[in-house]
């Protein structure tokens, strides 16, 4: 008989079986971020609805730096964006270093690729950037990773693209004050980075052919097509077509099964005070572990099988 997920989250605090305290870092991303917020209330949940759980969330560099985290043993618990499918099977700069003790807890809500450009620039297409000023995030980070692979797909070779590597608030400053012609941005779909340069006039998006999302989806099997719906953004008055990276909460493979079992389980009794804090939590859904693409951990596999999202 499968179980509906209220019956499934129906309890009060869990108790772990008998043994010391389990202490659990988090590793999440910049304090002005998404990740650390949200963080801070998984927390939360865990230390009040977990007998004998120390949870804590800890600012970070991001996924990258989560992952270093994670493998040294300050994180036994990270968010990650679609960056652990290339470290958990080695690929691309993960190549021959395969970071296999990571496992899935938790599917969290897709991130935009937003290809942002600033009006007057004469910038109509992802051909149009070549030769341009781009804002393309931090030096070997998540974000240029992708922005590489996109040009390449595009027919554009990143060494005819002129990058800048500022962080949200910087490329907004940048597009304001004309120093970049455009910023790759990625992000759940109301990010405040594209928001303020949207509200303020200054810019407007473009989208990514739809040959060129294929081609990305090919080469990096995480990616998946997506449509930014008219409005998203004031002065958006059309679709755009765009492709996404999933967030995930993954887990050290060393965690306790019991312990990821009734974390597993307190996360989505209590969505809705992961959403008062972010309206992107709403996208969490046990329907889309199957997305994951890298192994669950046994305590979380346990809750998804009790609760028929997975077999």
């Amino acid at each position: 008989m499968i179980l509906s997920l209220g019956a499934a989250l129906a309890f009060t605090a869990a108790a772990l079986p008998a043994a010391a305290a389990q202490f659990v870092n988090i590793g999440t991303g910049p304090t002005g971020g998404t990740y650390y917020p949200v963080g801070a209330g998984i927390a939360k949940i865990w230390n009040s609805g977990i007998t004998d759980m120390r949870a804590n969330a800890q600012s970070s560099g991001g996924t990258r730096n989560n992952i270093q985290l994670m493998e040294t043993g300050e994180a036994q618990v990270i968010f990650a964006d679609g960056l652990y499918y290339d470290a958990y099977n080695g690929r691309d700069s993960y190549k021959g270093t395969p970071k296999k003790f990571m496992r899935a807890m938790a599917p969290l809500y897709p991130e935009a690729i937003h290809i942002v450009v600033r009006k007057g620039s004469g910038i109509k297409s992802l051909a149009d950037l070549r030769g341009r000023r781009v804002s393309v995030g931090a030096v070997g980070g998540s974000v240029e990773l992708t922005s590489d692979n996109l040009f390449k797909n595009a027919g554009i070779d990143p060494a005819d693209i002129k990058k800048d590597h500022l962080g949200h608030s910087e490329s907004v400053a940048a597009l304001q004050d004309r120093q970049i012609d455009a910023a790759i941005t990625v992000g759940a779909i109301g990010i405040s980075s594209v928001v303020e340069p949207m509200t303020l006039g200054i810019a407007e998006l473009i989208d990514v052919p739809d040959a060129v999302v294929k081609k990305m989806i090919e080469t990096t099997p995480y990616f998946a097509p997506l449509t930014i719906p008219a409005g998203s953004y004031k002065g958006q008055t059309r679709d755009v077509k765009t492709f996404s990276s999933p967030n995930i909460l993954a887990v050290d493979e060393k965690l306790d099964e019991a312990a990821v079992y009734e974390m597993t389980k307190a996360l989505f009794r209590h969505k809705g005070d992961l959403v008062v804090i972010s309206a992107r939590m709403n996208a969490m859904d046990p329907k889309h572990v199957k997305d994951i693409r890298i192994p669950l951990h046994p305590g979380a596999l346990k809750f998804y099988r009790e609760i028929g999202a997975v077999k």
